[in-house]
Order: C-alpha cells, then sequence, then structure tokens
C-alpha cells in the first residue's frame, strides 16, 4: 500500500474505502466521515487494478489527485495506492503498512452482497476472509443484513437520508445527459471533475 496523504502513523484501528472513484461523490465523503466514529484513520482507497471491472473514464492518476485533495482538507481522511483489489489484500496491505490491529472495510450495499457472494475459489471463502477484517456496511437503496454466521464481522454504518441515489454512476449519466451534476459531487473537486468528463 502507497500512502499519497496520512497513513504516517501507526493506527489502532482503519477503516479502508475502496473505490473506483470515477469520480468521488458527497456520499462517498459522508462514508468516509461516518468510518471516523469507527476508526483512528479513514483511507480512501484506490486499487491499481480492479477484480470485477475494467477501469473507463478519468484516469487513474486524476482520480488520485481528487482523492488527495478532498483528504487535504478533511481532518481523518488518507489516501492510498493499493496493489491488489480484493478486499482482503488490500486488508492485508494496511497491517503491514500501518500495523493496524483492526481493519474495517467500508461499502454499501451492493458491494456487500458482490463481496459475500463472491467464488473465492476451494481454497479460500469470506468466512476466512472475515478474521482477518471486519465490513461497515452503508445501506444503498436498502439495509444489508449479513448471513447469520457473518453478523459478527459485518457491522451497519449509519449515514443521514439523502445519499441512496447518489453514485459516480448518476454523476457520469446527468453529465453525459446535459443534466445537472454538480450538486452531486464536493465542492473541492467540482472544476476538475467537469474537465474529465
Amino acid at each position: 500500500m502507497e500512502f499519497l496523504w496520512g497513513g504516517g502513523l501507526k493506527r489502532e484501528t482503519v477503516a479502508l474505502l475502496p473505490g473506483a472513484w470515477n469520480p468521488p461523490t458527497l456520499a462517498h465523503l459522508a462514508m468516509a466521515e461516518a468510518s471516523l466514529n469507527w476508526a483512528d484513520e479513514a483511507v480512501l482507497v484506490l486499487p491499481r487494478a480492479f477484480p470485477h471491472k475494467a477501469p473507463e473514464g478519468a484516469p487513474l492518476g486524476r482520480r488520485a489527485e481528487w482523492l488527495v485533495e478532498l483528504a487535504a482538507r478533511h481532518p481523518g481522511l488518507g489516501v492510498a495506492w493499493s496493489e491488489g483489489g480484493l478486499f482482503i489484500d488490500m486488508a492485508r496491505e494496511v497491517r503491514q503498512a500501518l500495523a493496524a490491529s483492526r481493519v474495517l472495510l467500508v461499502c454499501g450495499r451492493d458491494a456487500a452482497e458482490r463481496i459475500v457472494g463472491w467464488d473465492y475459489g476451494a481454497n479460500d471463502s469470506i468466512e476466512r476472509q472475515l478474521r482477518e477484517y471486519e465490513l461497515l456496511v452503508a445501506p444503498r437503496q436498502g439495509e444489508y443484513v449479513p448471513p447469520a454466521g457473518l453478523a459478527a464481522r459485518v457491522h451497519a454504518l449509519h449515514l443521514g437520508d439523502g445519499w441512496h441515489e447518489v453514485s459516480s454512476s448518476e454523476v457520469r449519466t446527468r453529465i453525459a445527459a446535459g443534466q445537472e451534476w454538480a450538486s452531486l459531487v464536493p465542492a473541492e473537486i467540482r472544476d476538475s471533475v467537469r474537465g474529465a468528463y
């Protein structure tokens, strides 16, 4: 894990928010800030490779710049590149980088369903992976209810109302259609986002 912002001190508990950040939204920022109720630092993670999709849209370097701009203006946030694209890879990377004793992976309901249902092969399982990290799940078009066997390692991340429909996909759709989109994106990066799409 290569830190671009923060990460300089040992952290007892770290929350990792991995994403494509194409572009970052106000919902992402709300999730990051809410996760600080659980962790000493919330790290916005940009994987160099994605396990379930090819990168498209803004270049990865531009996305990293957006994340650093946000972290610089919001205390408690860090930014890092991850070499691995899976949550278990990121958890192991941050443990090595910061010696964190507790790692929380933050995601929305849709991502939690994908992660829990993913086929990790015969030699791995989500049950085994969740011994190394915990999930912190924000509602997205509904609350996530984990399988009973995982409930002790999966926690609800409470956000205020109004975030369910805010997504990077919605921003890109609105930009492509010539509709209003700026209210979904942090003010610090709006001009740069406008130029990227």
